[in-house]
C-alpha cells in the first residue's frame, strides 16, 4: 500500500470525547464492575458526545470560507508577548489534560491523573501532562529548605543542599515512568473505555541530574559489602524503596530538571529519583534520603503493596522491571473512523530492559500481523514511537500491537500472562491491548485472549 495512490482517499478521524462518566458512575465501576446496563451508559455517552461534534465536519458544496475568504486574526493586531509570560497550551486543547481515575484511589490526597496518551505525539510527554501518582497528596516545597541526606554503609555521611547539587557535573537522558499498576484494571477484565485509562499512567521525558553513583562516590560508599540502597521520599506518606545496588551505580539518576525546566511540585519538585525500566514507585519524589546497606529493606510499601498474589498464593515480591510493552493510541478506544480510506495508525512502545526491537500490528484480532516503522531516536528504556500504513475498507476488525525488546522478549496475549500470572494481580500487566473497529466506525476497548 503507497500512501501517495490517488486511488486511496483519506479517512477522517473523530477524536475521544474527554469527558464521559460522572463520578457517580466511576464509583459504581469501581464497587460493582462494568456490567451490561453499565456498558449500554458508556456507549450511548459516547455517541451522545460524537453526535455533538458532528456539525460543521462537511464542507459546503460552493467552496470553504476558511480557505477562501480572510479571517479575523488576518487583518487585525495579536497578543503581545508580555500577555503570556509563561507558555500556556491554545484555548482549544483544553479538553487535553489529566484525568482522574474512576474510583482506583479512595483518599482524595492519595490520587491517580492518567495522562492523555491519545492526544500525544513522538514520544515526549509535556511536563503539565505528565502523569501523577501520589501517596499523600503533593507538596511545593522551598528548594532553599531542601536537604539530601546520604548515610549508611559510607565513609562519610553527607548532606546536601540543592546548591551543592546543581554545582555538579548533570547529565540528561530520555527515559520513561510507569506505574506499576499501569493497565491494572484490564487484569479484572474491567473495560474502561479509552487509552488513557488502561495506559495513562506513562509518561517519557528528558530527564537532568546527577548519576547517583557520583553521590555515592563522594561519601565513599561500601561497595563490596553494599549490596542495595534504600530511597527515601520526603512526603506525608514516608515513601521508601529498596533498589539493588547494580542498578544504582548504572543509570540511576537524582534529579531536579524535566524537558529543560524544573521539576513541577507534582512530580517532585525540587528533587527526585529516577530509576530508569523499573516501577515508577521506585523513582521516589521529593527525594530526601540515599542509605546503603547489604539487604532488602523490606519497607511498608514494599511489603504490603507493589506486590503480586501469585496463583500459588504466595506474593511475588520486589517485582521491579517493567517488561516490554506497546499500545495502539490512535486509532484507539473512544475515537471513531468516519469514513473509509487511509489512516496512520500510531502508538507507543517501551520495555524497561533496554531498546525496543520491533512493534508488529494486527488489524483482525491477531490472525495477521505487519511490521510497524519504528521512529527514530530509539533509546534504551524510553518511550519509541510507531506508525503503520492502513487503509480501512469499512470492515469490522480488532487493532492490536504487539513489542519486542533488544532481549527477545515478546510482549504476550493477556491468556498467556494469566497462565503464569493467575487472575489476582493488579500490577505489571503488560499485555497486549485490543482495540474492537466496528462497521460504523467506533472503536471500544476489548480482551482477546
Amino acid at each position: 500500500m503507497t500512501f501517495k495512490s490517488k486511488s486511496t482517499p483519506i479517512g477522517r478521524l473523530r477524536r475521544a470525547p474527554e469527558n464521559f462518566v460522572t463520578q457517580q458512575f466511576a464509583d459504581e465501576v469501581y464497587e460493582h464492575g462494568l456490567n451490561e446496563t453499565r456498558r449500554g451508559f458508556l456507549r450511548k455517552s459516547f455517541v451522545t458526545a460524537l453526535g455533538a461534534t458532528a456539525a460543521g465536519s462537511a464542507i459546503a458544496a460552493d467552496g470553504d470560507k476558511a480557505i477562501l475568504e480572510k479571517q479575523p486574526w488576518q487583518t487585525t493586531l495579536g497578543q503581545p508577548v508580555a500577555a503570556r509570560p509563561y507558555g500556556m497550551p491554545s484555548q482549544w486543547e483544553a479538553a487535553l489534560q489529566r484525568r482522574e481515575s474512576p474510583g482506583l484511589t479512595r483518599v482524595s490526597a492519595a490520587s491517580v491523573a492518567f495522562a492523555p496518551l491519545q492526544g500525544f505525539f513522538g514520544i515526549i510527554t509535556p511536563n503539565g501532562l505528565h502523569f501523577e501518582r501520589h501517596h499523600q497528596g503533593w507538596y511545593d516545597i522551598d528548594p532553599a529548605q531542601h536537604r539530601l541526606m546520604v548515610n549508611g554503609m559510607v565513609k562519610q555521611q553527607k548532606v546536601f543542599t540543592m546548591d551543592d547539587l546543581m554545582r555538579l557535573p548533570s547529565v540528561s537522558r530520555i527515559h520513561f515512568i510507569e506505574c506499576g499498576a499501569n493497565t491494572g484494571l484490564e487484569w479484572g477484565n474491567v473495560a474502561v473505555p479509552s487509552v488513557q485509562y488502561t495506559h495513562g499512567m506513562l509518561s517519557c521525558c528528558e530527564f537532568t541530574g546527577v548519576p547517583l553513583s557520583v553521590l555515592l562516590d563522594m561519601c565513599g560508599a561500601d561497595l563490596k559489602n553494599g549490596k542495595y540502597i534504600l530511597a527515601e521520599g520526603g512526603d506525608g506518606s514516608g515513601m521508601t524503596r529498596t533498589i539493588p545496588m547494580d542498578a544504582a551505580l548504572k543509570d540511576v539518576l537524582v534529579v531536579w530538571g524535566m524537558n529543560g525546566e524544573m521539576l513541577r511540585p507534582e512530580n517532585g519538585y525540587p528533587l527526585r529519583l529516577l530509576v530508569p525500566g523499573v516501577q515508577g514507585v521506585s523513582s521516589v519524589k521529593w527525594l530526601r534520603r540515599i542509605e546503603v546497606g547489604d539487604m532488602p529493606y523490606a519497607t511498608k510499601d514494599e511489603a504490603v503493596h507493589y506486590i503480586d498474589l501469585m496463583p500459588s498464593g504466595l506474593h511475588r515480591q520486589y517485582t521491579t522491571i517493567q517488561e516490554c510493552k506497546s499500545v495502539i493510541t490512535t486509532p484507539s478506544g473512544g475515537q471513531q473512523l468516519l469514513d473509509k480510506g487511509f489512516y496512520n495508525i500510531s502508538g507507543m512502545a517501551w520495555s524497561g530492559r533496554g531498546k525496543v526491537k520491533h512493534v508488529d500490528v494486527s488489524v483482525d484480532g491477531g490472525n495477521n500481523w505487519r511490521r510497524a516503522r519504528l521512529e527514530t531516536p530509539v533509546l534504551s528504556k524510553a518511550v519509541t514511537r510507531f506508525n503503520l500504513d492502513w487503509v480501512w475498507d469499512g470492515s469490522p476488525g480488532i487493532l492490536m500491537s504487539r513489542a519486542t525488546d533488544e532481549t527477545g522478549y515478546v510482549q504476550p496475549m493477556i491468556k498467556q500472562l494469566r497462565e503464569v500470572r493467575g487472575t489476582r494481580s493488579i500490577y505489571h500487566n503488560n499485555a497486549i491491548q485490543a482495540w474492537k473497529l466496528d462497521t460504523n466506525g467506533e472503536l471500544s476497548n476489548v480482551q482477546v485472549g
